[in-house]
């Protein structure tokens, strides 16, 4: 039993390089829906550890502020008052400390640098480059 098999039909240049526009145009397309989507997704990441990060400093502000007054306290009356406020600007300093270190390692685990959707991006130029050769 022979198969019959039937040769290609060639399709006109034009139709061709009208399907490579339209699949480079879909590609595009979903390429900068991606990127959209890998910036949100950074951006959120950015705001968590500006958010800690913040909340960081202002810890170590209000923890300096009550060692200042606890300071003051000691030096103008030696009472227990001083030394509740002493521990208290020692904890929110060590708070601080902790919030300051927790915000620098998120913003150190964000990925600035090519995102994936670049580097494809990149590989769909040289394949459309490819198919016109």
């Amino acid at each position: 039993m022979t198969m019959v098999t039937t040769p290609p039909t060639r399709r006109p240049v034009a139709e061709v390089l009208q399907d490579i526009v339209g699949n480079l145009q879909d590609i595009v397309r979903s390429e900068v829906l991606l990127a959209k989507v890998e910036f949100t997704e950074q951006a959120a990441g950015a705001a968590k550890a500006a958010a800690t990060f913040g909340m960081g400093l202002v810890s170590g502000f209000y923890g300096i502020g009550l060692l200042l007054v606890a300071a003051l306290y000691g030096l103008s009356m030696v009472v227990a008052a001083w030394l509740a406020a002493l521990i208290l600007g020692t904890v929110l300093a060590l708070i601080a400390v902790a919030l300051l270190s927790a915000g620098g390692k998120k913003f150190k685990r964000l990925n600035p640098a090519r995102s994936k959707t670049v580097q494809r991006f990149e590989e769909n130029v040289q394949w459309a480059k490819h198919q016109i050769e």
